[in-house]
């Protein structure tokens, strides 16, 4: 039996990144994979059993990651004003930080692969981020409303910047750029909008 080696894993992974989101799950192949990571088919499979192994392992890695980094000097005892901005700091730094990996996140989002991804991390995201928001309720800080509402209105905003800034222009092809000013200027009208 061969012995896997993290240097070759990790040039598998991303390559599978790059290849995953350039061609999506259809035009994705472990042939392909094993040219680009310039080894054996056989190599892979040391890592992973098949195509679909391999996503969802990549997939709960990016999302782990994701999560713990959401969650970096984040208390859901925090004001609520103080705990969304700590949430948009982490979140942004990631986003921006790791776009290949959200660009995928997002395919798998939206994908079969979806409930698999997700299954580890979903039970203590939403347990702090629940006493987060009863907690701000509770103060007076947020007003009640449903989870989709407080959603849309709290994190929308910061994915459609990041989204610009990826794509490096905004609404009507100008040209953009995410600034410390343009983060916290939306952010302060979010907050606006959810504080009663």
């Amino acid at each position: 039996m061969r012995i896997r080696d993290e240097n070759k894993e990790q040039i598998v992974k991303q390559k599978a990144l790059e290849l995953l989101v350039s061609q999506g799950f259809e035009g994705f192949s472990m042939q392909k994979l094993a040219r680009a990571a310039n080894v054996s088919p056989a190599t892979l499979y040391i890592y992973y059993k098949d195509k679909e192994d391999l996503v969802v392992s990549i997939g709960r890695e990016i999302s782990e990651n994701l999560n713990r980094e959401i969650f970096k000097g984040f208390d859901p005892n925090l004001s609520f004003a103080e705990g969304l901005r700590v949430q948009w700091r982490n979140r942004a730094n990631f986003m921006l930080s790791h776009q290949l990996e959200m660009v995928f996140y997002e395919q798998i989002k939206n994908s079969t692969f979806r409930e698999a991804i997700a299954e580890n991390i979903v039970s203590e995201f939403k347990e702090k981020m629940s006493i987060f928001a009863r907690n701000a309720i509770q103060r007076g800080e947020l007003n009640p409303m449903p989870v989709e509402v407080f959603w849309s209105v709290a994190f929308a905003p910061l994915y459609n910047l990041i989204r610009f800034h990826s794509d490096g222009k905004s609404i009507g092809g100008n040209p953009f750029s995410l600034s410390e000013e343009i983060m916290w200027q939306t952010f302060d009208l979010v907050l606006k909008a959810l504080k009663p």
